[in-house]
This record gives C-alpha cells, sequence and structure tokens, in this order.
C-alpha cells in the first residue's frame, strides 16, 4: 500500500477473553487481508487502511491508519462489526477516541429496480440502476441488499457511536442480505445481481420474494462493494453450489484471454446450468443433485477434493457454498500446504438456517 495513511483513529475493545478474540481476527482476516501476527499483536493490512490490534492486560488496543476520511471510517466498520460478531454473547465493549457520528454510509449507493427477469426456473436477475457503477468495476464483487418496507420512504442506516451500523428499526426496519454483482453494464450504469429462488417450503428467502416481486422503479441501496475479490492467476479452479454460480460467472467472464479455468458446480438438475463465456479457456463439471443416491452427502467437497489433486501447480483455488462442506475443504486444504494467497474459501450458506443464494 503505498498511499499515505494520514487519518487515524484508536480504539480498546473489553472482550471476555482478549486472547481468543485475537486469535479469532487472525483466523477470519487470513482469507481477506495481509495479516502479519506477532505473539501479542496482528497487523491487518487492506485495499483501504491498516489495522494494528494488539493484547494489553487482557484488552485489545486498536490502531487504524488509512488514507481518506472515508476509508477510515469504513474499516473502523469492519473491525467493529467483526469484533461483536467474534464476542456472540458474551460481555463485550468497544469505544473510540473519536466517537462515530450517526451518518450516512461511506460505501452506500441508492439504486432503482430497470427489470427483472428468469434466467433458469430458479435463478432470477434483477437489474439495477445506479448513478456510479465504477466502484463495483473489478476488485470485490459483494453487497450487502438493503430493501426497505414496501410503501414507506427509506429510512437508510448510518454509523453509530461504536462505529457499527446503526439500522433502523420499528415500521423502517430493513431487510438487508448479502450477494455477488454478477455484472457491471458501464455503458447503461446497470448493475445486475441474481437471486436463487428456492423451491423448500417452510424456509425464509426474503431476498428471493424481493426478486419474485421486483417492479421497474423500486428503489433498493447497496452497501459495498466488499469481499470476494476477482482472482489473479494463470490457472483458477473454480467451485461451489447455486448460491455461487453467480460469482462463478463473473469470474469467468473476467479473467483475461490465456486463464485456463476449471469449473465444478453443483445444481438442481441440468435445467438450472447455465453458460459461463469467457476469454479464456473453461472445463466445467456439472453435478446434478436430483441424480444423487438418497441421504447422499459431500458429493460436492469430495468433487472439490479430487480436483485440488489434479489442479495445475500453483493454480488458485475459489470455493464457495455450503457451511459442512466448506469445513471439510478447509480441513483437506491444512494436509495440502495451500497458501492463503492461493485461495479463496468461503461459506455462503449454512443448511437449516437460510436458503441457499440467502448468503
Amino acid at each position: 500500500m503505498n498511499a499515505m495513511q494520514n487519518f487515524k483513529l484508536s480504539g480498546v475493545a473489553l472482550p471476555a477473553n482478549a486472547p481468543a478474540m485475537l486469535d479469532e481476527v487472525c483466523e477470519h482476516f487470513v482469507e481477506h487481508s495481509e495479516v502479519e501476527r506477532s505473539a501479542d499483536a496482528v497487523v491487518l493490512r487492506s485495499e483501504i487502511g491498516i489495522a494494528d490490534i494488539r493484547l494489553t492486560d487482557n484488552r485489545l488496543t486498536i490502531e487504524l491508519a488509512c488514507p481518506s476520511q472515508d476509508a477510515l471510517q469504513l474499516t473502523r466498520n469492519m473491525i467493529a462489526e467483526h469484533l461483536f460478531y467474534f464476542a456472540g454473547e458474551e460481555p463485550f465493549e468497544l469505544s473510540w477516541s473519536d466517537p462515530a457520528p450517526v451518518a450516512r454510509l461511506p460505501n452506500m449507493h441508492e439504486v432503482t429496480v430497470v427489470s427483472a427477469e428468469d434466467v433458469t426456473p430458479r435463478m432470477r436477475r434483477v437489474k439495477f440502476a445506479c448513478a456510479d457503477v465504477k466502484p463495483f468495476i473489478g476488485g470485490n464483487m459483494h453487497v450487502r441488499l438493503l430493501v426497505p418496507p414496501r410503501g414507506r420512504p427509506p429510512v437508510w442506516p448510518g454509523l453509530g457511536e461504536d462505529g457499527r451500523i446503526a439500522w433502523p428499526k420499528g415500521e423502517d426496519e430493513i431487510m438487508v442480505r448479502v450477494y455477488t454483482i454478477r455484472a457491471v453494464d458501464e455503458e447503461r450504469g446497470e448493475l445486475w445481481i441474481d437471486f436463487l429462488q428456492h423451491p423448500a417450503p417452510g424456509v425464509l428467502t426474503p431476498g428471493a420474494d424481493f426478486a419474485r416481486d421486483a417492479q421497474p422503479g423500486d428503489r433498493v441501496a447497496l452497501i459495498g462493494p466488499g469481499g470476494g475479490d476477482l482472482p489473479e492467476a494463470g490457472s483458477i479452479l473454480l467451485a461451489g453450489d447455486e448460491s455461487a454460480l453467480p460469482a462463478i460467472a463473473r469470474i469467468a467472464a473476467e479473467v483475461p484471454a490465456g486463464t485456463r479455468l476449471k469449473a465444478i458446480i453443483e445444481v438442481e438438475d441440468e435445467a438450472e446450468e447455465q453458460p459461463l463465456p469467457t476469454e479464456g479457456s473453461i472445463e466445467v463439471q456439472w453435478l446434478h443433485r436430483i441424480s444423487y443416491p438418497a441421504g447422499a452427502s459431500g458429493i460436492l467437497a469430495g468433487a472439490v477434493k479430487d480436483a485440488i489433486g489434479a489442479a495445475d501447480d500453483g493454480a488458485f483455488l475459489w470455493v464457495a457454498c455450503e457451511k459442512e462442506d466448506i469445513r471439510s475443504i478447509r480441513a483437506f486444504l491444512k494436509t495440502q500446504g495451500y497458501g492463503h494467497r492461493r485461495k479463496y474459501v468461503a461459506w455462503y450458506w449454512e443448511r437449516d438456517a437460510a436458503a441457499p443464494g440467502e448468503h
């Protein structure tokens, strides 16, 4: 990072178990940032700033340094949201030398529905008009979709004093779900998001419901982009289920000519297959759940493990799917010596907790 880090901020976190939280910070961010760990400290380096977190007397002291005020607030928010998540139900306090004002989020974009269409029987694409699509070109692919209650003027969130997002409540409560930007149409000023239409009865699918009912002119917002960088490598192994298919398709569409791609994708049946145009070369293995034996599990994870053994030397591994499959793949990777710079391995949904695509 070459930019001058002229904007700085200090914080103090009081967790129930500070050493354990520091360990969790390292374990989580190794997939998303450059992590430098010493005995009682960790330094996280990202494109937008540096976070220096140190263990002192069973507390964590935090020093942030960023190239702009917006980057500083985004970094504060990222650290605060994760620390509170790591704390779970345990007592936790976080304070900053300069409390965040409750103000509009610097990376929030108001967008408007342009159209919606079915890509496959279970995948629906919504296109949004956005005043500035440049932040979504290249780099990170994930956004948080914010949908206000229908029939009410939207009340958007800001930053609270502890650095977390201050969400509207009561009648103004908004739906929030994480999705992948499937494509960016710079000429039209549009962003595309694909929504899996999950068929299981009794499963709550507010994101899919929004896509099903979306009408031109509907106002929503996006926070981001963040996470899920486009991998840069001459050879890439891609794997996932329907929840990852939009990201896999975007990666294939945006890699430079000459890139070698191998994709393993689990879908319900042949009707859910999608073309994956690319300027690279691609070999696709489709797995159809409809053909699995009754009670079968771990088939996608097994196929990924087999492909890792046959992958090109130096290939980048990109995998996203259900939580238990990811745990199995991560455990296997520990035996293979895969460095964090050569992989992105993330769970997008959890069985019995949410529908695929509602990650």
